[in-house]
């Protein structure tokens, strides 16, 4: 039969058919730039028009048990892809793993991640698996090829990321990784390692394998932005200053604290009803069990205990419990219980951590933190003066997220083989905190987030379970199901 044969032998259903997917086709086209999505066009047309390939051979095969497996193979084929595309371009599932959004989002929120809010990345590591981020379910694995690498390229969304937006990106320190000690990111790793990254690679049998992972394949967190591109952001005492002016910080922000009692031991229901989860009032003793997390202070030295802020009763200091996060409002709520003598806000103590640049000494703290320049599209920077510091706080942003080949010796910076005195900046970068505040391992840990790690904004909460209650006492909370995840 020929071409014109086949065309003019079409149904009007089959050109109705082609002409929906040309149209959906050629809107994604114009969505995303690219002309490139224009090959799809003589494959529809030849599965609903010409038909000069047998999609559907196995539909007229004698073999009902092939017929059958065929018909189930197709059906996951397409849902595969169809999942693929939903996930790339407008909605994710993600689950919150950590306590460093508490109280906005809790452990155990399943959220329904818009891509749409900021403007979906077009796949950037192409050929992976569907619904795996960077390993294989159950065989375990890379769940991607490394090439191709596609450039990065944002279609248009319906906003901008805006201070105090709770906001989905790829790690940004997740581009290495020890695969045996994933929860903690490679370059803070390698500080505490006495031979740094040698001795980490050195080391597999503790470690593991050190793997290399592309932006879109890095472990996905979720943050409140604080600080906005060309800002300069500091920390005084746990308030927020940019560019010198105060930003309040959220009612859902927790900071931790020491409560003094009368002896007192304060019981579940009490940390329950002001929402304080057993892991943050219980620890883990030696054999594994759970313990409350309070120190007896009837044998405490006096003299440490009043410098401390403790206060006496009958001649005793009670019992203290230390690092208990909350936010202001809980504070007040502890401090109202009868039994409760006094509620002091912990400070972190220079040196206790590393904080970002962590090659460079700034006695900085997870309280008092910078000033530190947030780069900007467009901005550029002179190595002009302090240069050993904005070594420290941008070459990974210069070498590692715009891919240029960076040195600093003889007190001299070169970018790609050349002497630079001043570097102007491709992309966008964003400061990220967790309202968690002191239990919150964010920007002041690992730095900048660029732009092209940017995934998408929590929309709303579609499930919400409890770790700490079993299924018939509570573990889903309802009062928390398709309420708003986005401030």
């Amino acid at each position: 039969m020929t071409l014109k044969q086949r065309i003019s032998n079409a149904t009007r259903r089959q050109w109705v058919w082609f002409s929906v997917w040309l149209v959906l086709i050629l809107l994604f086209a114009l969505w995303a730039a690219s002309a490139w999505v224009l090959i799809l066009v003589p494959f529809f047309f030849d599965a609903y028009i010409t038909k000069y390939i047998p999609w559907t051979f196995w539909k007229k095969s004698q073999n009902k048990v092939v017929r059958k497996t065929m018909e189930w193979v197709d059906a996951i084929i397409f849902a595969l892809v169809a999942v693929y595309f939903i996930n790339t371009f407008f909605f994710q599932n993600y689950q919150i793993p950590s306590s460093s959004l508490e109280k906005s989002l809790l452990v155990g929120d399943f959220l329904a991640v818009s891509k749409l809010s900021y403007g979906p990345r077009a796949p950037m590591t192409p050929l992976s698996f569907p619904l795996a981020q960077h390993t294989m379910p159950v065989i375990g694995g890379k769940s991607y090829l490394e090439k191709p690498q596609w450039p990065y390229h944002r279609l248009k969304g319906l906003g901008e990321v805006k201070r105090n937006d709770i906001v989905v990106f790829n790690f940004p320190a997740g581009d290495t990784v020890a695969l045996n000690m994933q929860a903690v990111d490679f370059y803070t790793l390698s500080k505490y390692n006495a031979n740094g990254s040698a001795g980490i690679r050195a080391d597999k049998r503790s470690y593991g394998d050190i793997v290399w992972r592309p932006v879109d394949r890095r472990e996905n967190y979720v943050k409140r932005c604080i600080g906005m591109p060309g800002e300069t952001i500091q920390l005084k005492n746990d308030a927020v200053y940019v560019d010198g002016k105060l930003i309040p910080h959220v009612k859902t922000a927790q900071h931790n604290y020491f409560i003094q009692t009368d002896g007192t031991v304060i019981s579940p229901e009490v940390f329950d009803q002001i929402g304080i989860s057993k892991s943050d009032y219980e620890a883990v003793n030696e054999y594994g069990q759970p313990v409350p997390k309070y120190q007896d202070l009837t044998n405490v030295d006096s003299l440490s205990a009043v410098k401390m802020g403790l206060k006496t009763k009958n001649g005793s200091f009670g019992k203290l419990y230390a690092q208990i996060p909350m936010t202001d409002g809980m504070v007040e709520e502890m401090k109202a219980k009868p039994f409760v003598l006094t509620v002091i806000k912990e400070v972190e103590q220079p040196g206790a951590a590393y904080y970002y640049p962590v090659d460079y000494e700034t006695g900085w703290t997870r309280d008092t933190y910078g000033p530190l320049w947030i780069p900007k599209k467009g901005a550029t920077l002179k190595f002009d003066a302090d240069i050993p510091f904005k070594v420290a706080a941008y070459e990974r942003c210069i070498k590692n997220y715009e891919g240029n080949d960076f040195a600093y010796r003889d007190g001299k910076v070169y970018i790609n083989g050349k002497q630079a005195d001043s570097y102007t900046f491709r992309m966008n970068y964003y400061f990220m905190m967790g309202d968690n505040r002191h239990n919150s391992a964010d920007s002041r840990v690992w730095g900048f987030v660029p732009e092209d790690h940017i995934v998408g904004q929590p929309m709303f909460i579609w499930l919400s379970l409890d770790k700490d209650k079993g299924w018939f006492s509570g573990k889903i909370r309802w009062n928390r199901l398709f309420k708003s995840a986005g401030r």
